[in-house]
């Protein structure tokens, strides 16, 4: 029977993508949110939204990656110091998303809003983006590759199942065996332990953790 999944497994991204647009004081804010999971990803997003709003007077962002590890990062994108990229950045991890990417465009309406208007207004676009958004779980898990030789191959594939591998492991067949598979988050320390063992009374070859890019 295979382990149950703790709540630690899991984490949520947005399931799509999202625009909506703000008029404040003649100012007018776009809010796009877009999926994200490498620092190219979050260029491409930026990139998008700069090309698409070039007359624009202000580009500010957020993101969060993760979880594991976790990275955030925001920009004021010329506005003065905290009053853009950290309403974003708050109206993101109030949603509980990671991978998330958050840029508010703004076209300035000859008005000026000040510090607390520019913060109330970011924040209340970010929000308003965000929300509109749909999340989805995903698996919060580590790779791990197995060398092993043919004879236990039934074996370690039930010990995985068991243990709870996120998706179908990856099987290569050369003069040993090679197996990777995403291990759930929660059992990471149990896996640990039992192939160390394994290793240490020669059922297997060898093992590692494998960073994922």
């Amino acid at each position: 029977m295979k382990a149950q999944r703790g709540e630690d497994d899991v984490f949520w991204e947005p399931a799509e993508t999202a625009t909506v647009e703000i008029k404040i004081k003649r100012s007018l804010f776009v809010g796009r949110l877009g999926l994200c999971r490498s620092a190219e990803e979050v260029r491409s997003i930026l990139d998008g939204a700069e090309s698409d709003y070039r007359d624009a007077t202000h580009h500010c962002w957020a993101y969060r990656l993760g979880p594991d590890p976790q990275v955030e990062h925001s920009s004021d994108g010329g506005e003065p110091a905290g009053t853009a990229g950290k309403p974003i950045l708050s109206a993101i991890r109030q949603s509980g998303m990671h991978n998330v990417m958050v840029v508010v465009t703004r076209y300035f309406g000859g008005i000026k809003l000040g510090v607390r208007g520019l913060i109330e207004a970011y924040g209340q676009t970010a929000a308003g983006v965000v929300g509109k958004v749909v999340r989805v779980s995903r698996v919060r898990s580590r790779r791990v590759v197995i060398r092993l030789p043919y004879a236990v191959i039934g074996d370690i594939a039930h010990f995985l199942e068991v243990h709870g591998v996120a998706g179908a492991p990856s099987w290569s067949y050369d003069s040993q065996v090679e197996v990777a598979a995403d291990v759930r988050w929660s059992v990471v320390p149990q896996i640990t332990m039992m192939l160390d063992e394994f290793q240490a009374r020669k059922r297997i070859h060898s093992w590692n953790w494998v960073l994922l890019k």
